[in-house]
Parts: structure tokens; sequence; C-alpha cells
């Protein structure tokens, strides 16, 4: 979803009250309801056509700019703790409002990536690795990025070769982290780790980290690692999806986000780009790619990294399909 379309649905949100709200925040992931709860924090107004555009049945009589609630952050709270609990909301509220951190498998899914890191330092990698598979993959690749070299890559060599977690394993971790996950030993093995989990991290982790961790995982491994890369795409790659599959891509990303991605690109990725846009587009992204001065590193694989999400939702969509160094589709 992007900013816009954050705002639209915070203001939509925002005009339902307090219980409805919450009725729908139950049905969001950590990260959605993050996403819409900082947004909501920062909204205090909203101009008269922005409300009705978005309500599209609802007229207002304020003029230029019409409050939707007299406190946001104390919406965000009250909403919060009505969705999700007393637990689960003050884990967010202290994110979106700033604050503190706490531990436990499905608590880590509501914390930021520094903090995880932190509460993980001192675990044996293969715990760490056992542990963050539960995660979503930007999410264990930001935690990974917080971690010293030595240990990020020997936590991915253990999630690469992870073979599902026994229960008896669980409940490891949940003495690891202080919380008792329910199942016991009649719960069924969970299909979490292995080669593409691990190739997908290292792809959300950016290509300076990737070269290392690669490099690392031959030494021990040489038949892993090249599992490894054929199981992952780069944004590089993006020059092997077909027209059909760029012009769908490219329908989803912001003219902003694509300059600065593309200041990053292989010529003839640009090329297969501007082969996929009208001629007056391609002109105009030339002359703002010309323009535009030096661009920082990590923003261009921040905004690399963005368009690659979309690319996956595209792809577990069947609107494109991608393939790695291998034979086999993937992602």
């Amino acid at each position: 979803m992007d900013d816009q379309g954050l705002e639209d649905a915070a203001i939509f949100l925002m005009s339902l009250g307090e219980h409805e709200a919450s009725e729908v925040f139950k049905h969001l992931t950590p990260k959605e309801v993050q996403r819409l709860g900082e947004t909501i924090a920062r909204m205090k107004s909203v101009s008269r056509e922005r409300y009705d555009g978005v309500l599209n049945k609802f007229a207002t009589d304020a003029h230029g700019q019409s409050a939707l609630v007299s406190d946001t952050d104390e919406y965000v709270k009250a909403v919060l703790r009505k969705a999700l609990g007393d637990d689960k909301a003050n884990l967010l509220i202290d994110r979106i409002l700033q604050g503190s951190d706490v531990s436990g498998i499905e608590s880590l899914k509501w914390m930021d990536a520094s903090a995880i890191a932190e509460l993980l330092r001192n675990e044996h990698p293969q715990i760490v690795a056992a542990i963050l598979v539960h995660l979503e993959y930007d999410q264990v690749a930001d935690v990974l990025k917080q971690m010293p070299e030595r240990v990020r890559n020997e936590v991915l060599v253990r999630v690469a070769t992870l073979d599902g977690i026994q229960p008896a394993a669980l409940k490891d971790l949940n003495e690891v982290l202080g919380k008792v996950l329910a199942g016991g030993d009649r719960m069924r093995k969970s299909s979490l780790g292995g080669i593409k989990p691990a190739a997908e991290i290292i792809n959300m982790m950016g290509s300076a980290v990737e070269t290392s961790v690669l490099d690392y995982i031959r030494e021990a491994d040489n038949d892993l690692a090249q599992k490894i890369m054929d199981n992952m795409f780069t944004f590089d790659d993006l020059v092997k999806v077909d027209d059909k599959g760029i012009q769908s891509l490219l329908k989803e990303v912001q003219s902003e986000s694509l300059i600065i991605a593309l200041k990053g690109a292989t010529p003839e990725l640009r090329d297969k780009i501007f082969k996929n846009m009208s001629s007056r587009a391609a002109e105009t992204l030339k002359e703002d790619l010309e323009a535009r001065g030096p661009v920082r590193v990590a923003d261009v694989e921040s905004e690399q990294k963005e368009m690659l999400k979309i690319v996956r939702r595209l792809a577990d969509e069947g609107v494109i399909v991608l393939a790695g160094g291998g034979d086999d589709q993937f992602l």
C-alpha cells in the first residue's frame, strides 16, 4: 500500500469510530497495524474534499480542514487496545508513539530490528535461526544487519540447513524467550527454514552483505551456497522478466521510487524499463535520471528492496513469473 492508500485507509478508519475500527485492526498483520497506526497518529486533520472522496457518501460542514478526532494519540491507543488486547497493543503503541520493547516469539513480530537483535545477541546461532524463521523475511534481514558479520553468517547457514522445528525444540525456544506456546508434544512439525527462506532473507539484506554471506557459506559448503544462489532473485534479474511483467510492475511503482532504484541499475535493465514505457514517459524518466544528483547507496538499495517486495507479491498473485539462476521457478 502506498502513502496515498495508507492515508485514505487512516481517514476511513478514523471516520468509523473506535469500536468499528478496532474490528478492522483485528484482521491486519503487525506490519499493517503499525503502518496504519503511524499514519493515524500523524494525521491531525484532512481537507473536506479528501474526506468526501474517501468516504464517498458523507458530507461535512467544515471548511478547509475537518478535524477527525480530537486526540489522535489517544485514538490510536484506544483502537489498538480494543483490537489486540492490552499486551500486544502496548507493544505497538510503544513503537508508534516511541517506547520500549519486550520478548516472546509472537511479540517479536511487533518489535523493531535493533530490539530483537539485542534480545538475541547472546544466544547460539542455531537458537537465533530457529527463532527468526518465525518472522517475515524483510524483518529478519533488518535484524541480521544489526548483528556482527560472523554471527550473521552463521545464523544464515543454519537458516538454510534448517529442516523444520520439532515440538521439543519449540519448548526450548519458549524458555529462551520466556513465552509458553500452545500445542505441546502433539504439535505438528513446523515447516520453517530451508534454502528458499535463506535466499529471500539474503535478497533483503543488500548487495554488500549478500556478498559477505555467500562467500562465508561457500567456504563451508559450496553446494549449499550454489543452491541458495539458484533461489535468489536480485534487482538486476528484473531484466529476465517478460515485457508484460515489467509493465505490470511499473503500474505499481511511484516515479520517484523508480528514479532512485534505477540509479543503481545496469544499462540493460534501464533499457528494459524504458522499452516498456510510452516514449514520452521514457524520455521524462531519462531526463529525471540525468538531472538527479548522487544518491546514497543505502537509499538506492532501500528503493530496490521495496520494488522487489512488489515483484514478489505480483509473482505470488500469478501476474508475473520469476526464475532464479537455476531451472526452478521461485518466489
